[in-house]
């Protein structure tokens, strides 16, 4: 049996034995629970015993000290009402209200009573016994739901500490591949711009030279993308208008002829807190789902606006669109509609703009057929 399934077998099993031992309890408490019950039963028809040896004992020759103590023994914890047929006397044991001028709070006792338990007939008597269950029958009958309901709770965290413990060993995981990439990005970076260099002392066109070397430049700053990540970013005062426009235009110089760009955006640099290298990851995360959307065909629009508190950067798309009960599930990770897509891009996205850069990102609008808008949202220094 290989590990996997080892550790998979022995969680079903502390999950089988976790649940016999709930059932045993249960059981055990309802059993105990019919005990008391039949005891309580017992000691009420011993009580109505003792009235009838009363009611019919001479007081003058008849000694009545074993049956007045056995009605102090059987109605030491039981809430009782003693009354007649027509409810015209009443008297109680055990209840805490004065009840026996109140007739209207007296037979809403009775009827309470009569739900918990049949009422004891006095034989040659017109006397009624209602009686209820004690506060230990009570609490007997409560108890299972009240263990249950720490069991469930004390599950939940065990979970809830398991699944944050398995996210937190798979964050670190991820980080360490991350960080391990752009290591290894580093090594034919550093050659690639040695050979840049050489390209120009051999006179190759510039423009080529020039193309070649911003791409170089794109490679570093993916490298440079991936080292931050389980790192704390440092933040800097930037123009988020002049970062989001040298992002866009470096898309928009390498993707398909056949989708419309536009950009649009305040005549003024508009500050924020961003970290330029991530806040790029973000519109090009943005900018590269919106041209996947459209399957490389179609209008593709990137706009900013500010208020006085908060920017605004929305990119929309006349792609397919997304339905509104996934609007939350694209922020998921591992949530994707693409045939080869690993689900990764927004849930990045959500974590740099969200626990970053303080910032909130949304679906803003989408409609199936039509296309779809993303928001980000920051605020201004």
């Amino acid at each position: 049996m290989q590990i996997s399934d080892k550790r998979t077998f022995t969680r079903w099993m502390i999950i089988a034995v976790s649940c016999f031992i709930v059932l045993f309890i249960v059981w055990n408490t309802y059993y105990l629970f019919q005990i008391f019950k039949d005891e309580e039963r017992n000691k009420m028809e011993l009580y109505a015993t003792s009235i009838q040896t009363i009611n019919n004992a001479d007081p003058l020759t008849d000694d009545l000290t074993l049956p007045q103590l056995t009605l102090q023994y059987s109605a030491s914890t039981i809430p009782i009402i003693l009354t007649n047929k027509n409810q015209s006397s009443i008297q109680t044991i055990n209840i805490i209200e004065n009840i026996e001028k109140d007739k209207k709070k007296a037979l809403e006792y009775i009827e309470d009573f009569k739900n918990q338990n049949p009422p004891i007939y006095l034989k040659d008597s017109d006397q009624i016994i209602y009686y209820g269950d004690s506060t230990l029958l009570n609490l007997l009958r409560y108890y299972p739901f009240a263990l249950v309901t720490i069991i469930v709770l004390f599950g939940a965290v065990v979970f809830n500490f398991y699944r944050a413990t398995k996210a937190g060993a798979q964050n670190r995981l991820w980080a360490g591949m991350a960080k391990e990439t752009a290591h290894q990005i580093g090594t034919p970076l550093s050659s690639l711009l040695g050979w840049i260099e050489i390209m120009r002392a051999d006179n190759v066109d510039e423009t080529t030279v020039t193309e070649v070397e911003k791409d170089v430049m794109r490679l570093q700053t993916i490298a440079d993308r991936f080292s931050k990540i389980g790192s704390e970013p440092i933040l800097e005062q930037r123009d988020i208008v002049a970062e989001t426009e040298k992002s866009f235009q470096y898309l928009k110089s390498r993707a398909s002829r056949q989708v419309e760009f536009s950009f649009n955006a305040p005549n003024h640099p508009v500050m924020v807190m961003l970290n330029p290298e991530l806040h790029s990851w973000t519109v090009e995360n943005l900018v590269k789902n919106a041209i996947d959307a459209m399957k490389g065909k179609g209008n593709l629009s990137v706009n900013i606006f500010e208020s006085e508190k908060y920017v605004k950067i929305k990119v929309t798309d006349t792609g397919k669109g997304i339905p509104k009960s996934q609007f939350r599930k694209v922020f998921e990770p591992g949530f994707t509609t693409k045939r080869r897509g690993w689900g990764l891009g927004l849930s990045l996205t959500k974590r740099i703009v969200e626990e970053y850069h303080n910032g909130r990102i949304k679906v803003a609008f989408s409609e199936v057929g039509k296309g779809t808008t993303m928001q980000v949202s920051m605020q201004k220094v």
